[in-house]
């Protein structure tokens, strides 16, 4: 699935406009230069702590406008893995509702809870939903890849991975190797910085 919408209509006029105040408040208040080490170990020039966006209200806004924009219709439920597809998810939900449109939530544990609900989902994910799996950012994708497994060993669809920045560029080719489309919401190279998956 591509990232950019084609055509010149109106709408798509109106995505690039939010994408572009998107990346702008991404440069604003989630990325820091300098001297930084990746939690695979490698060396980088810039941090991105993209909850710095989704945790602001102007920010998750912007998240939503874009992502709502760009949902496929049949999408039923959203979510991802703890702590980073929360907020998103979340906040995505909660702006359909104000817009009429219907999307369950949910969050994935990092580990099974053995008492009350148990399991590993936590929230409004059903057997048959169609799902977008969020995070705040993937750089290789494991931990959305991880959420899609689990959702389908509960019998639900993961059809689209969601993130709000891709960093590393390998998210979607691995997605796909899985039949699940990929739409970042930004690049690094939109926000002025290489691919580094």
């Amino acid at each position: 699935m591509a990232a950019s919408p084609s055509g010149g209509s109106a709408g798509a006029t109106d995505i690039e406009a939010t994408r572009a105040a998107l990346v702008a408040h991404l440069q604003r208040h989630s990325v820091r230069t300098g001297d930084f080490v990746l939690k695979s170990g490698r060396p980088t020039t810039w941090f991105l702590d993209s909850k710095q966006t989704a945790c602001r209200p102007d920010g998750i806004l912007l998240v939503a406008d874009l992502a709502l924009a760009l949902l496929p219709a049949d999408i039923t439920a959203i979510g991802g893995l703890t702590a980073g597809a929360d907020p998103v998810a979340f906040g995505i939900a909660a702006v359909a509702a104000t817009r009429g449109r219907e999307l369950r939530s949910f969050s994935i544990r990092k580990e099974a809870k053995d008492h009350g609900v148990t399991g590993r989902v936590a929230g409004a994910l059903q057997p048959g939903d169609r799902v977008a799996i969020v995070e705040d950012t993937v750089t290789r994708g494991s931990s959305p890849l991880e959420a899609a497994s689990v959702v389908r060993e509960l019998g639900a669809e993961p059809v689209l991975i969601m993130p709000i920045v891709d960093r590393g560029g390998t998210c979607g080719p691995a997605a796909a190797e899985q039949g699940i489309d990929f739409l970042a919401l930004v690049t690094a190279p939109d926000l002025g910085f290489e691919f580094e998956g």
